[in-house]
């Protein structure tokens, strides 16, 4: 046999400085990979960084030069070559050999791969360097900050996330003995007829010496269905068709099929010298023009019309349904696989096909899109730019060119991946940046160049789509959001969400004993941003809870009755946007998780990964097929008159078949109004709308109203809606006190 690549694991320590000539003057424990802030903290014995106002303690952690030393092991490998591989920095680091400098780079998706023969010896010292947190300006102390780099701006401060800026080797960084014939790179491409009876591969590799190779792939059920084997040059491609692929399918839609394939660079003698490995899926995706997109402007001059935001997967045009998608822990470097299955197995239980990546946070590690290409979501995929205008100027353009090529190439193979957006919120006043800006411009031209298969939009919202609103009402006019949703008329609602109370568990966890009742501003409750996270009363909104639901007497009686409302609003807005359809294709909320304990978000999951009640309502508002109801509005009175729209919402790849829905409204004990409606089969993927149920509502000592929804043969297309019932409940029912 020849040699093999072999890994070898190296022992860190870490320690801090001001300045990168001086050498920190204590080293303690480092975990890689991980973060500076956790091996500080945890050799100090710190408490928890999310308990109370912990994080704070870190402020200083992220303008100090952190160096992480390791000496090499003996003996090393006498054969081969020897490479250091640093998965992944964060976020600007420069490597040393005993002092000498040998690599430095910049950007938290660059992969290193630094050769180190005739550079070091048994005993040498490694050092990485960490840099402190990039910042364009001292003051002040928030997102704009990270203008100048490719830092993710989330870390700087959001109304979600802490200001915790972490540092470190947040991928692992080991050493690696390969044959001195060995692979460099890999790419394949993969382009379906257009019938979808047929797909071209093409398979390119760069490898060290020409010689003899071999490409095998695999079909899902690990049958070989490809081999070929050959002495082929140092650069080169293998090139075959394949008859009669099996697709790779959304979650929902049918099975995301993955075939497997295997490169090998073999020894004259046949063995296998070095090795690589991969998962594809066949399928075409686009981005094209919703029915109607081109009807506007209706007038001269002729202008923009709406963005093609309607996803057509292998020939089909579906609702794209899921949520905002943002690092579920402030420190990457700390989670594992497990956490990603999990989240991603939450959002494909709860019927989702979609999670975009929002460009304000970082791309995770590779077990998220493992995941996903497992589960059938597809990734929306946003470079580090968020809610910033950043510059034309040639050191920020060098570091995003050269992070975003390595996002590019480690993405791509992703059968989950749909397409690439230049970043969040860019195309507005407090951004400022426009089609022109060079960023956007680069960023084009790389996934044109590196991924052409793929579509790239320049940020999101663009022209038809919706961001917003994040609260059941809004703060000025009152109008809810039900109401705003129903006379919107969007390509796509690519953000909403409405702020809710956490799991009280959570609460307990973080929340010190004195402040967790009532909840007050000024207090843990502020700085986990229950209050003024971007508004005054955001994103708790007691107000909001004392008018449908009353005063609140305890902390426990304050969770269920926020959540409540918040999953009732969840609900109702999810099948709203799927009542809008085709002119709608496309609902994601935001958000889906959550980076560290908040008292109150927008989120679906708390951290670290424990379902709100608006993950269940909307699990329930997005099922294939689904009996519906547009309603006006969420409280009601004696005397109005309650009036539902009915529905048949369906975004299954099987026709409805025809079919008797029963609509039943109920107050207490009492029967006030029942609605048969027989309906006609619908084809795949389309709604039916019905007639409306109206009732005169009654003066009745209850609390609330029943709507229920059943269709004969299908209990799992049922639904009901319980909502507030009563006279108008004072918005002063329930204020924080104004002693914190």
């Amino acid at each position: 046999m020849g040699n093999p690549r072999q890994s070898i694991p190296l022992s860190f320590t870490v320690g801090h400085a001001p300045s990168p000539s001086e050498p920190p003057p204590e080293f303690v424990p480092a975990t890689v990979p991980g973060a500076v802030q956790l091996d500080w903290a945890r050799a100090k014995e710190w408490g928890p960084w999310w308990y109370a106002d912990h994080f704070k303690d870190y402020r200083w952690m992220e303008d100090r030069y952190w160096t992480y030393r390791a000496f090499l092991p003996e003996p090393l490998p006498s054969e081969g070559s020897l490479f250091l591989v640093l998965e992944g920095v964060d976020y600007a680091c420069e490597v040393r050999i005993d002092g000498a400098r040998i690599h430095a780079h910049e950007g938290a998706n660059v992969k290193a791969e630094i050769p180190l023969d005739g550079r070091c010896k048994a005993g040498s010292l490694l050092e990485i360097v960490v840099f402190p947190a990039p910042k364009s300006r001292p003051q002040p102390e928030d997102r704009s900050q990270a203008d100048r780099s490719v830092k993710p701006a989330v870390s700087y401060g959001w109304d979600f996330h802490p200001r915790l800026i972490p540092l470190g080797l947040w991928g692992a960084a080991t050493l690696e003995s390969r044959p001195v014939r060995h692979l460099l790179s890999t790419d394949i491409d993969l382009i379906l007829s257009d019938s979808f009876e047929a797909a071209a591969v093409e398979f390119t590799f760069e490898q060290v010496e020409a010689g003899l190779v071999r490409f095998l792939l695999f079909d899902p059920d690990g049958k070989a269905i490809f081999e070929r084997k050959k002495d082929l040059p140092e650069h080169d491609r293998i090139s075959f068709g394949l008859k009669k692929p099996r697709l790779w399918w959304p979650n929902g839609l049918g099975e995301p099929v993955l075939y497997t394939w295997t490169f090998e660079i073999l020894g004259d003698s046949g063995e296998i010298l070095d090795r690589a490995q991969g998962r594809i899926g066949f399928r075409r995706l686009r981005l094209v023009m919703g029915e109607g997109s081109w009807n506007e402007p209706s007038r001269f001059p002729k202008s923009r019309s709406a963005a093609p935001m309607t996803v057509e997967i292998n020939g089909k045009r579906i609702f794209a349904k899921g949520a905002n998608w943002v690092l579920p822990d402030v420190f990457p470097g700390s989670l594992g696989a497990q956490r990603y299955r999990e989240q991603v197995d939450l959002a494909a239980d709860c019927h989702f096909n979609l999670l975009r990546m929002w460009g304000g946070s970082q791309a995770p590690h590779d077990a998220f899109y493992d995941r996903c290409d497992e589960r059938g979501i597809l990734v929306w995929q946003e470079f580090p730019l968020a809610c910033n205008r950043y510059p034309d100027d040639q050191a920020y353009l060098d570091a995003l060119d050269h992070d975003s090529r390595h996002l590019i190439r480690r993405l791509k193979p992703h059968a989950c991946l749909a397409w690439w957006g230049g970043g969040n919120e860019l195309f507005n006043r407090w951004s400022g940046m426009d089609d022109q800006s060079h960023a956007l411009r680069l960023l084009n031209r790389n996934t044109f160049e590196f991924d052409r298969q793929r579509p790239f939009l320049a940020t999101a919202p663009l022209t038809g789509m919706g961001h917003g609103h994040y609260r059941f009402r809004d703060g000025q006019t009152r109008e809810e959001c039900w109401a705003i949703f129903q006379r919107s008329s969007c390509t796509a609602y690519s953000e909403f969400g409405i702020g809710s109370i956490s799991n009280l568990d959570v609460l307990d966890a973080f929340l010190p004993e004195p402040f967790r009742f009532p909840p007050n501003p000024g207090t843990p409750w502020q700085t986990h941003h229950a209050f003024k996270a971007w508004e005054q009363d955001s994103h708790l909104y007691l107000p909001d809870i004392a008018h449908y639901w009353g005063a609140c007497a305890s902390l426990p009686e304050l969770v269920e009755k926020g959540q409540r409302m918040a999953a009732d609003g969840m609900r109702g807005l999810f099948e709203e946007a799927r009542r809008q359809k085709p002119l709608a294709s496309m609902a994601l909320a935001w958000c889906f998780n959550e980076p560290w304990p908040t008292a109150a978000n927008c989120s679906l999951v708390n951290w670290p990964c424990k379902p709100k009640a608006s993950l269940q309502a909307v699990a329930q508002a997005l099922r294939p097929i689904l009996a519906s109801a547009r309603i006006r509005k969420y409280r009601w009175s004696p005397g109005e008159v309650f009036d539902p729209e009915l529905w048949l919402l369906s975004d299954s790849p099987r026709a409805t078949g025809s079919g008797r829905m029963i609509a039943t409204l109920t107050l207490g004990d009492l029967e006030c109004a029942r609605l048969e409606w027989s309906f006609k089969s619908a084809e795949p993927s389309m709604n039916t709308q019905g007639p409306r149920l109206q009732c005169l509502l009654p003066a009745i000592d209850v609390d609330n109203l029943l709507l229920s929804l059943q269709v004969e043969g299908h209990p799992d297309w049922e639904s009901s809606w319980k909502l507030p019932f009563g006279p108008p409940t004072p918005t002063e029912a329930f204020q924080p006190s104004t002693n914190a």
